[in-house]
């Protein structure tokens, strides 16, 4: 196939960043019409070779031709001329401003006047062309996370891409919303588009993509592989340079006494609206209950409001059958408690610390790392030499800052920090979120190692897989309420509960 019939040849990439060559003379070539799934673990390289194709980037050595033309890509306009747009991980959307007026943004025209009637008509024509079912005139804060994403993709559409760069796409998406997305790339892909995947869901690279690319190391391990020639075992093979077990076998064990209890607890999110509904829960020794739901259903909130970081409006929370309602962080801390939160740099570490000053953050005021009112730093930094060997944290030293850390290495940091405390109760909310697949095992083994060792876990994820795989029980959670507890792994069922699709009383 000759350069020309290709969307997009990358060849010979090389980008080096300080003290990391993050891409290795990398080639990666889309071709006209086929979504081309790039995979990798944390730090392989992927988003650092997709953001010099979408102009954020330039390369340090290496070409980029798009239609048989070698171009040179200073910005994002540059690549949006070239017909090439990215939708990152975090929509770029205004939430006061309507579909029509959040695609319209940034463009050179309309320049004076805008007749929005004629503008809603275009977008939903457009919309029409690709299965994509908008209301133009609505505000975006009104908007599914699902919905938002299909504006986004809108906004590219509307630009004329031919090439559309989907950074972890599916990460926040109930698993029917998934299956619109997969339907949407696919009218893509016939009209002659061509689409990158980035995503860590094997199950879905899989189902949704014509051929894989993938890196470690910055390097390539496989180049342009169809999809119908490996299979998920291979892929997690060559992403992380090892197999990789993909279920557990859970040993069955008798849940203990009760930990956690919610008694009809409520509370309100940052906007002082109601966030949590009358919430009841338990969770038992020895026990993992799953939490399902799309992202801002009041997840957030509960385990704020459990951890002491939100003031509980009304209701109860008990633990150990002790009123701990509306009591301090330390004093949850103090209590046994341990907190993986979803936000890993902003709440669950110090972006600007040393690793030894995130992983004794909670136990610094007591021996052997307190005397008195001075810190035993030696002492500090030998226990983190310790987790750091034992959680298998990638870093050149324990002084390394956190904000230098990869995804997975960090997310092993807040582990290593919380789980060394022995928790009798333990909050993890999207521990997984955003790893690769070997961080992925990792982290699920830890969990599950908590359990066998008697921990209470709340497990929120929106990953159904790793709650079908870890969970006990699992809840779901729709517009702050626990709408259904399941036992059984219906997927269609637990899809339905999550988007609101069945009320309380079918459950």
């Amino acid at each position: 196939m000759t350069e020309a019939a290709n969307a997009v040849d990358m060849l010979g990439i090389v980008k080096r960043f300080p003290g990391v060559l993050a891409n290795d003379h990398v080639d990666f070539t889309l071709r006209k019409g086929e979504v081309h799934a790039l995979l990798g673990e944390n730090g392989a390289g992927k988003s650092t070779l997709m953001s010099m194709l979408a102009g954020l980037y330039k390369p340090d050595a290496g070409k980029i031709v798009v239609d048989g033309q070698v171009v040179n890509l200073a910005s994002p306009r540059d690549a949006i001329a070239r017909g090439i747009g990215m939708i990152h991980q975090h929509f770029m959307l205004i939430p006061s401003q309507t579909v029509t007026e959040n695609i319209l943004l940034g463009l050179d025209e309309p320049r004076f006047f805008l007749r929005l009637a004629d503008y809603d008509k275009r977008m939903v024509e457009l919309g029409e062309r690709f299965g994509l079912k908008i209301t133009p005139q609505a505000k975006v804060w009104q908007l599914s996370v699902g919905e938002q994403q299909r504006v986004e993709i809108l906004k590219m559409l509307y630009r004329g891409v031919q090439v559309l760069i989907m950074d972890e796409p599916t990460a926040v998406l109930a698993p029917q919303e998934i299956e619109g997305l997969i339907k949407t790339l696919r009218a893509m892909v016939a009209q002659g588009k061509s689409i990158v995947f980035i995503s860590h869901k094997l199950n879905e690279v899989m189902n949704v993509a014509d051929r894989v690319t993938v890196l470690r190391q910055g390097k390539v391990t496989a180049a342009g592989l169809p999809v119908a020639n490996t299979s998920i075992p291979e892929l997690a093979r060559l992403m992380v340079g090892r197999s990789v077990i993909f279920d557990f076998h859970k040993q069955p064990q008798a849940p203990g006494a009760t930990v956690l209890r919610l008694d009809k607890v409520s509370a309100h999110n940052n906007k002082g609206l109601p966030a949590l509904k009358h919430v009841s829960l338990t969770v038992r020794a020895g026990e993992i209950v799953g939490v399902a739901g799309v992202a801002g259903n009041g997840q957030t909130e509960l385990a704020e409001v459990i951890t002491g970081l939100r003031a509980c409006t009304d209701g109860r929370i008990l633990i150990n059958e002790e009123e701990m309602t509306n009591q301090s962080t330390l004093a949850t801390i103090r209590k046994g408690v341990s907190h993986v939160p979803e936000d890993r740099t902003h709440v669950g570490s110090a972006p600007n610390l040393t690793i030894t000053d995130n992983v004794i953050m909670k136990s610094y005021r007591q021996p052997p790392l307190a005397s008195g009112w001075s810190l035993r730093y030696p002492i500090a930094r030998q226990t983190a030499e310790d987790l750091k060997e034992e959680y298998a944290i990638l870093a050149p030293s324990v002084d390394t800052q956190a904000r230098l850390l990869s995804g997975g290495n960090l997310q092993r940091t807040i582990l290593a920090r919380e789980l060394s405390a022995k928790p009798k109760l333990l909050i993890a909310m999207q521990p997984t979120r955003g790893l690769d697949v070997g961080a992925i095992e990792g982290v699920q083994r830890l969990l599950l190692a908590q359990r066998e060792a008697g921990a209470a876990i709340l497990l929120a994820s929106e990953e159904l897989e790793e709650l079908f795989a870890l969970s006990d029980r699992i809840v779901v959670m729709y517009e702050g309420e626990i709408v259904g507890e399941v036992s059984d792994h219906d997927l269609e069922k637990i899809g339905l509960m999550m988007t609101g699709g069945k009320s309380k009383s079918d459950c």
